[in-house]
């Protein structure tokens, strides 16, 4: 709870206490506190109160908000308010003193004067009360290496004995070793748990296993054996579960790499690799990890989200939706931009799934995320080099041989090297309407990277010849983000419209608008058009594609 002060000139102070929740101030009614002054805008600031911390932001106002020392705050950008008293000019004319209440005022300075930096929330995954982790740490490490005098699993697997049979042998032997414990354990402890986590680790991906299997969780970082965090909704959270040892996370890699072929030691220390279902893992072990073998699976759902999944959870309106596959449908070449886990290829999956199904399709990966629901459908990997460093056939490769096989639509995963120049190539040739993605924070760095992928194809190419070429070859840059709070939202779609000297010209067609953030600290905003109307509306039109010219009209 915070005490507030408005004063106004001509006016006594009035003040008020707020509890936790989101206060909009300004002079419309809708407002909690209302200001029905000239220089104050209908919605003018925010104010955010919560256990931990209070904060301000300025909503768009005419006349603008600042702090008591005359910094001026950016437009919806929150300011997060530190000490007991703060004071807010709101316009020019009117003064609010924040009081923040000892129970409130959480030290947002630590005593030894560095910032708070927040804890990350907990998950228990395991059943194992986290103050007894280091006892079962111990337990399991002592029954592996027990488990491992007795029984031989890797020589078991090699030599083709069953994965029932493997596992029921495992089961017993393990109930056996524990059987055994001198150890005595807490009474909250359960040792059918510490046996489930034994098998696991022994014949399985051990504590990964029931990650992968929840659909709620979409990313998963191994930092050594003791530390596992994960992606749940958007949100960070350290798990209560860990591995024995440095030897069961390597096992565990070798167990996801060895039957793709892979390999993963000293001489080849880095592996990126997928698991049955598609999900996508990348290894790293010492020497170059300094924490112990280290593991990132970023997962994928088992039923690709749709358009209307992402209608529902925000990140998209239905107006951009549809623009986007109107686009499809005449045959735009679109790039998807965003920084990493933005969702780009959730996005470029919904966006192929606008590709008509009596075309030719390929696609073209580093590793098979993709999952296109059509008929006609080429799925291409490429390949890293063998033990020789020999035979690795690169994402390039795999565009130039694709041109030779007859593709109506060439969909590649991710363009990060020199087969950009071959992808422009492919689509000022007749290859219209083909999809890829970019690592970009905005739809002018995406083309700005752009340029810089074409030189590394090793090619000399003046820069005006590259912009040509992209600005004939791309019709559509969509800019996707990750915002503060987990959410993933398009925040741009924008045309290419033509060159104008040396630069390449852009118009914004939808953009997301930011009005604050509600009582759950979620952002809150509005998808809306820009005004500008696409130049190829004609041909739209010819296409005989219902969509309304209305839709790209600003709403006042």
């Amino acid at each position: 709870m915070i005490d507030i002060i408005v004063r106004l000139p001509g006016s006594p102070d009035a003040g008020a206490a707020l509890s936790n929740g989101s206060y909009l101030i300004g002079a419309g009614k809708e407002c909690h506190i209302r200001l029905p002054r000239p220089d104050i805008s209908g919605r003018h600031a925010q104010l955010i109160v919560n256990d931990r911390s209070v904060t301000v932001m300025d909503m768009g106002s005419s006349n603008g908000t600042t702090l008591g020392d005359g910094t001026p705050l950016y437009p919806n950008q929150p300011y997060h308010l530190e000490g007991k008293t703060n004071v807010l000019r709101l316009g020019r004319s009117v003064e609010l003193v924040i009081n923040t209440r000892e129970e409130v005022r959480k030290a947002a300075v630590n005593d030894d004067f560095s910032v708070d930096k927040g804890e990350i929330p907990l998950l228990e995954l395991s059943g194992i009360p986290i103050r007894f982790r280091p006892i079962v740490q111990e337990i399991k490490k002592q029954a592996h290496k027990e488990l491992l005098r007795r029984l031989n699993l890797k020589k078991m697997a090699v030599s083709g004995v069953s994965d029932e049979e493997l596992r029921s042998q495992a089961v017993t032997m393990v109930k056996e070793i524990l059987g055994q414990l001198t150890v005595k354990l807490p009474p909250e402890l359960s040792i059918e748990i510490i046996e489930k986590e034994l098998v696991s680790e022994a014949i399985g991906l051990g504590p990964l296993e029931v990650m992968t299997a929840r659909d709620d969780i979409s990313e998963i970082m191994v930092n050594g054996p003791n530390q596992i965090f994960v992606e749940k909704k958007g949100v960070l959270y350290k798990t209560d579960t860990s591995f024995a040892d440095d030897n069961q996370v390597l096992a565990a890699i070798e167990r996801i790499v060895a039957p793709l072929g892979r390999r993963i030691d000293e001489s080849s220390p880095m592996v990126d690799a997928r698991l049955p279902d598609g999900s996508r893992v990348n290894a790293i072990i010492p020497p170059l990890s300094l924490v112990g073998p280290s593991i990132t699976i970023r997962k994928f759902s088992k039923t690709p989200l749709k358009a209307g999944d992402l209608v529902r959870f925000g990140s998209i309106s239905p107006d951009m939706v549809r623009f986007l596959a109107v686009c499809v449908a005449v045959r735009k070449n679109i790039i998807i931009s965003g920084g990493t886990g933005s969702g780009k290829t959730t996005l470029l999956n919904v966006l192929s799934s606008f590709l008509p199904n009596r075309e030719r399709i390929v696609t073209i990966e580093d590793a098979a995320e993709l999952q296109l629901r059509q008929e006609h459908l080429v799925r291409l990997e490429s390949r890293p080099p063998n033990i020789e460093g020999k035979g690795a056939i690169t994402i390039r490769d795999l565009v130039r041989n694709s041109l030779r096989m007859r593709p109506d639509r060439i969909v590649v995963g991710e363009c990060r090297g020199g087969e950009a120049l071959d992808m422009l190539q492919a689509m000022n040739t007749g290859h219209d309407g083909s999809l890829t993605t970019i690592h970009a924070n905005t739809p002018r760095d995406a083309l700005a990277r752009l340029e810089t992928l074409v030189l590394m194809a090793g090619f000399d190419l003046p820069l005006r010849a590259i912009r040509e070429q992209i600005a004939s070859a791309i019709h559509i840059v969509v800019q996707i983000t990750r915002e503060r709070d987990g959410s993933r939202k398009v925040v741009n779609i924008s045309e290419i419209t033509k060159m104008e000297g040396d630069i390449i010209t852009m118009q914004d067609i939808f953009t997301f608008r930011q009005t604050g953030w509600n009582a759950e600290n979620k952002i809150e905003g509005v998808f809306e058009p820009t005004g500008s109307i696409p130049t190829f509306m004609e041909e739209i039109e010819r296409a005989k594609l219902d969509l309304d010219v209305s839709m790209f009209s600003k709403k006042r």
